[in-house]
């Protein structure tokens, strides 16, 4: 790992990807990788996590290719430097911000979208003129792998590595003194990622989950809300960072939202999910025995369940409802990460924006109504990475938007311009004049200087 960082290093310090040339044709070779081996990282996604293709374009190859073609169209406007205006005091004078690349940076995918989070901060960190050390997730080896393979073949090697490996393999790669440390995935690994980069005092950003929440009022279209949860909640299985986590309804529309949503389940998925083309699978054997733990019958403290089917041999979790459960229960204590989706039902609006408020912030929430003065009372009162009212997850169509989390659901962003910043310092330069040089600045400073100044300066 010492000699990955050197060698990056070297390069950086050589000025190989400061040049923007450079960043455009390591973009342009991207895409073309993408293109080109489209069929393969499909085939990929489908060993890792049962995606559909449909599904695994769409969040992952597609996205990136939106990704890389608006970050080209605006990277020279990004990169240029920009001009600052000067107070009467520094006259006569030029400022300008210079959008300065870090250095080399570290990136670690995450499991959930492998191709997509291991490639997005990347595409970042090259357009702005860095070195880069990627760290695809062991835990989806069919995509790693194939990044693996294809990135030495396209991309500079000069100036971006991949490292595969373990848990091990990421704690020696802590170790090395990388300029910023991007890391997605959950909240313990990412103290972990934190503390060691405190060593080196190494900026973070820490893209995390947290517990989703979804607000639905008694003042909303239920068929339509129904069809857009179960959309963001059982895409990738549930397996998306920023997918529904627990539903609080009004009570009194609490039994039509229910059956609305699983309505909605079986007209996606049908009776048996377990045939659909569209559905996907848990990423490892772990994972469903923690999603089993929460749906057991001492977990579940007397709620009741719909779905709940499984196969471990080919990683099949059905989509599950989960209704009456108690707010302490361990479905309710933790990120689910899976197709389990708890409803519970609350008072009135106010009672559900004081039961998120009392929790950690979360990474998205959701609201559904018709009335604009239930979105204002959620805009004002919700702390939460985005707020998204009336839709699940479209938020990250979005490229002119930053996507990041706030506390407990992470730090930093990206996406966009936003991830160009991430990864650069905007250095302030500024050039004075010779021929202008007023002694009053100089000591000795008498009476009528000190006036002076205080004038200027005051």
């Amino acid at each position: 790992m010492s000699n990955v960082f050197k060698e990056l290093y070297t390069s950086f310090q050589a000025g190989v990807s400061r040049h923007l040339q450079w960043r455009i044709n390591q973009l342009n070779q991207l895409e073309a990788l993408l293109v080109a081996h489209t069929d393969e990282l499909l085939t990929a996604l489908a060993e890792d996590l049962g995606k559909s293709a449909t599904e695994a374009f769409s969040t992952e190859v597609g996205f990136l290719l939106k990704d890389i073609r608006y970050t080209r169209k605006h990277l020279r406007r990004w990169a240029r430097p920009q001009r600052i205006g000067n107070p009467l005091a520094m006259q006569p004078a030029k400022a300008k911000l210079v959008a300065e690349p870090l250095g080399v940076v570290l990136v670690f995918g995450a499991w959930n979208y492998p191709l997509q989070l291991s490639l997005s901060p990347v595409i970042a960190a090259l357009a702005a003129g860095n070195c880069v050390c990627l760290k695809p997730s062991e835990v989806s080896p069919a995509t790693s792998a194939i990044i693996a393979k294809l990135i030495p073949q396209y991309l500079d090697e000069q100036c971006i590595a991949v490292v595969e490996g373990d848990a091990k393999v990421a704690q020696s790669l802590l170790h090395e003194p990388f300029h910023h440390i991007f890391y997605t995935g959950g909240g313990g690994v990412g103290k972990h990622v934190m503390r060691a980069a405190a060593e080196n005092l190494t900026p973070v950003t820490l893209e995390l989950g947290g517990k989703s929440p979804v607000i639905v009022s008694e003042q909303t279209d239920l068929q339509v809300t129904a069809r857009r949860i179960v959309w963001g909640k059982f895409m990738n299985a549930g397996q998306t960072c920023i997918a529904p986590d627990y539903v609080l309804v009004n009570e009194r529309v609490h039994d039509q939202l229910v059956e609305a949503l699983k309505v909605a389940i079986h007209e996606f998925y049908g009776r048996d999910p377990q045939q659909s083309d569209d559905y996907g699978r848990i990423v490892a054997d772990r994972h469903m025995q923690r999603l089993l733990s929460l749906i057991s019958e001492d977990a579940l403290q007397g709620a009741t369940l719909w779905g709940g089917d499984f196969d471990r041999a080919s990683g099949y979790f059905s989509p599950t409802l989960v209704t009456d459960c108690k707010p302490n229960s361990p479905i309710m204590e933790e990120e689910i990460f899976g197709p389990i989706l708890p409803i519970l039902k609350v008072r009135d609006l106010e009672s559900a924006v004081a039961f998120v408020a009392e929790r950690p912030h979360p990474l998205a929430c959701y609201l559904f109504s018709n009335k604009a003065y239930e979105h204002q009372q959620v805009e004002r009162h919700i702390h939460t990475g985005t707020l998204c009212i009336n839709d699940t997850m479209v938020f990250m169509l979005n490229p002119k938007l930053p996507f990041g989390g706030v506390g407990a659901s992470g730090m930093g962003r990206y996406h966009g311009k936003y991830g160009f910043d991430t990864f650069t310092h905007r250095k302030p330069v500024v050039t004075r004049s010779f021929w202008f040089d007023l002694s009053v600045r100089y000591p000795p400073y008498t009476s009528f200087k000190q006036k002076l100044l205080r004038k200027l300066l005051g």
